[in-house]
């Protein structure tokens, strides 16, 4: 999940559809970028940035859960 991009969206007080709408894409593609399912297009990223005045790399960012071993070694067995 890219919490950094729902956390912005929340703190703007924006709904997902919301975003949707000003992004111009359907709300499920907007789910799906925020869940990290969908990677999503450059434009898309530029027009995120520009409406929460936060660098996309940073939005962009993927959590891993704490059961993925291949993004959170400190979880993998030995």
């Amino acid at each position: 999940m890219r919490a950094n991009l729902k956390q912005a969206r929340q703190a703007a007080g924006l709904t997902q559809k919301q975003v949707a709408e000003y992004l111009g894409i359907t709300e499920n593609a907007y789910q799906q970028i925020e869940y990290g399912k969908r990677i999503g297009r450059i434009d898309t990223w530029d027009r995120l940035e520009d409406l929460f005045s936060i660098h996309q790399r940073i939005l962009r960012e993927i959590l891993s859960s704490p059961h993925d071993t291949t993004k959170n070694p400190e979880t993998c067995s030995k």
